[in-house]
């Protein structure tokens, strides 16, 4: 009984890192393209790779095919991905902060009743 539990938590790991990992290099693949119609063919080749490895059971073929993966993910990293402005680490990202609670701005100034 514990060896299935063992078994399917395992495979439930692999799954959720290939996932990951598939989400990963789908991202990177897009700072790479220059142009859209550029990166579908990339996704579509990565794709492919991702479907040429879906059929494998062994659980240790599975980890050392994810380790290699994420390894090559690694060195295909583009050196300045894209980052959303309005995102953390974007160039708008707290560009016009909320003010401090406690502080009263006066949009009428020196229009104000005396």
């Amino acid at each position: 009984m514990s060896t299935t539990a063992g078994f399917l938590a395992r495979r439930a790991a692999q799954k959720e890192r290939v996932r990951l990992l598939y989400r990963r290099a789908l991202k990177d693949t897009l700072n790479w393209a220059v142009h859209r119609h550029l990166f579908y063919q990339d996704a579509s080749d990565l794709r492919d790779k991702f479907e040429a490895n879906r059929n494998v059971e062994n659980l240790d073929v599975i980890d050392r095919l994810i380790d290699d993966a994420e390894a090559q993910q690694r060195n295909f990293q583009h050196p300045d991905p894209y980052i959303v402005p309005w995102a953390p680490g974007g160039t708008k990202f707290t560009r016009n902060p909320p003010p401090p609670e406690g502080i009263e701005i006066i949009y009428n100034y020196g229009k104000e009743d005396h």
